[in-house]
């Protein structure tokens, strides 16, 4: 199949589904479900990349994403969701359920070189993935689009690369971890006008057709793959056959860098962001105050120590731009979901799908040079030549409006501390702007009271489970003659049926990077790599900005103790990996200056 059929050829003319459609019974489930409906639900799980936790409009924010807020009005929107601070961390929890070292990520996606299987940098092979569970254990159909990002490194400018990897022992891709079909890319990130290591199954796609945009591709195939499970059921010749329900993960790159997007859509937003950062944290904290989602009480986080005040920016003209094209990728991205939403009506399968929504990290700090960062420096791989002769070029060059696929550029760390309002840090760290997601659970015939807001703590691992009991699917305790770990993750089922005020069980932990962090309840535990422990009261002051490290002493050391004993439990190993040469620095911890 060529790339330009991926995208372009399904659009054709919709099958019409009258009947309310036959789906086989469920396996006994562990818990019971005290829902509208006794059918095995299909399950659309989306996320995004790089968004912050106000940056969606019924999270606060300014910018238009009307298909996720209408998710949100009718669905429970959880104020306390969790992932794990970084990309492929949180999908390699995502996929499995697990936390990220018991799945092969506790660092990147590259060997980290110690070795160990919790830092490989590809998904272990003694955990199960979400998708070979639902397939193999539950019957499901299993479908992929977008971002893979667990399975080794994909150097974005070497497609001979990706040829002679992709698929190999320590580059697994998803139709090898249970995924009957999966179109997207298997790297970390890269242009949005040519996607480095794209596929389709197996097949590597090295050119796209022109007014080519990854995120319409990954939505427009998504809707694909779901006209197609629709359709071959249909087309069966078995009347009497049971009917597959179907999984499908929607793997986002938006809104990462490089900021790409439609110049319509920039120009929807050129000049809302003239009054700068600053301004916009103050609006969408007032918002999330006025939603109900953060209390009155918790006044936002301070401008990060290294930000600097708006008056102080040299090219707020550019600036804006910026932060309009952050704002526009996201904005398509919205319209794609609701493409997806509306194939779900018009395929009659709506009330009986799931559909989820999320971030796997908080916004993103990180610069990249106009010079393409030190001799040899990563961000130099991204400056490729596009399908159309295009040379890309890395950096952040006030001089360069950004959006075509000549520029490459992020939108830095002042408006990252916006999209991350009101709290502290970004990415990579997990105080709340680094852990903090936008979380919405939606699914007309499950859910009880919809519309609502639900404040208890959670964590990503908690989804695969709770897919797992909405549907029926007992997780094993060996996959392919190996034995498995337990789940980490706890179904938050009864917070969609029947308990508003359901809360998890057992603590949260984290690490990544040496920044660690548990929550126990209202209390979290955290530090920054090299700096003391901070206590804070979550329920008084999420935004953590009262330590109480020196006067619950007690409380500060039985804490500590749970997390030694989770990271030796999980295979964490202390930060650093390997020694810094003196006179060097740990560039792990500093993004602004990449």
């Amino acid at each position: 199949i060529s790339s330009s059929q991926c995208v372009m050829d399904h659009h054709q003319k919709l099958p019409k589904h009258q009947q309310r459609r036959r789906r086989r019974p469920a396996p006994t489930s562990t818990t019971s479900i005290s829902t509208s409906t006794s059918k095995r639900p299909n399950v659309v799980l989306i996320m995004a990349d790089d968004l912050g936790f106000s940056d969606v409009g019924c999270f606060g924010s300014e910018i238009e994403t009307p298909n996720i807020d209408e998710l949100s009005a009718n669905g429970v929107l959880f104020s306390q969701m969790y992932n794990c601070a970084r990309c492929c961390p949180s999908r390699a929890s995502l996929l499995t359920g697990l936390y990220p070292h018991q799945a092969g990520i506790g660092h990147m996606v590259h060997d980290s070189g110690i070795h160990s299987k919790a830092y490989q940098g590809y998904l272990r092979d003694d955990c199960a993935t979400v998708a070979e569970i639902l397939r193999d254990v539950g019957g499901y159909k299993t479908l992929m689009s977008g971002k893979w990002h667990v399975g080794g490194e994909y150097p974005p400018n070497d497609p001979d690369h990706w040829k002679k990897h992709a698929g190999d022992k320590t580059h697994p891709i998803p139709v090898q971890r249970g995924f009957d079909e999966h179109y997207g890319t298997l790297g970390g990130g890269g242009s949005y006008y040519d996607p480095p290591s794209l596929i389709h199954n197996r097949k590597i796609i090295v050119n796209t057709p022109n007014h080519y945009y990854y995120t319409d591709a990954i939505n427009d195939e998504a809707c694909r793959m779901i006209r197609e499970a629709i359709k071959d059921e249909e087309d069966s010749d078995d009347d009497d056959k049971e009917e597959k329900p179907f999984f499908l993960y929607v793997a986002h790159t938006a809104p990462h860098w490089p900021l790409h997007a439609p110049d319509d859509v920039i120009a929807k937003y050129r000049g809302r962001y003239k009054d700068g950062w600053d301004k916009v944290r103050e609006r969408r904290h007032a918002k999330l105050m006025e939603l109900g989602i953060i209390k009155d009480e918790w006044k936002c986080s301070p401008r990060d120590e290294n930000s600097f005040p708006w008056e102080e920016a040299k090219h707020k003209d550019w600036e804006d731009a910026r932060m309009a094209t952050y704002a526009a990728q996201i904005d398509v991205m919205d319209r794609g979901i609701g493409r997806i939403v509306n194939t779900l009506k018009e395929c009659d399968i709506f009330d009986d799908t799931i559909i989820i929504f999320l971030s796997d990290n908080g916004g993103c700090a990180e610069f990249l040079r106009e010079d393409g960062g030190e001799d040899g420096s990563w961000c130099e791989n991204y400056g490729t030549v596009a399908s159309d002769g295009t040379q890309t070029v890395v950096g952040n060059n006030p001089e360069r409006i950004p959006g075509d696929c000549s520029t490459f550029m992020s939108y830095d760390l002042p408006w990252a501390n916006a999209s991350n309002s009101p709290f502290r840090l970004f990415k990579s760290w997990v105080h709340e702007g680094g852990i903090s997601t936008p979380f919405i659970f939606h699914w007309p015939n499950g859910i009880e009271h919809p519309g609502r807001i639900h404040h208890k703590p959670w964590i990503m691992l908690d989804i695969v489970a709770t897919i797992y009991d909405v549907a029926g699917v007992k997780y094993p305790k060996h996959y392919h003659e190996k034995n498995i770990p337990l789940l980490e993750g706890e179904s938050f089922l009864r917070v969609l049926t029947n308990s508003n005020n359901a809360s998890r069980h057992r603590p949260i932990f984290w690490e990544h990077q040496g920044n660690r962090a548990v929550r126990q309840g209202r209390w979290k535990l955290v530090n920054r790599h090299e700096d003391d422990w901070e206590l804070y009261d979550m329920d008084d002051d999420r935004t953590e900005l009262n330590n109480l490290a020196q006067t619950e002493k007690g409380r500060v050391e039985l804490m500590i103790e749970m997390w030694r004993k989770w990271a030796g439990r999980c295979e964490v190993r202390t930060w650093p990996l390997h020694t810094i040469e003196e006179g060097d620095r740990d560039w792990a911890h500093v993004p602004w200056l990449w």
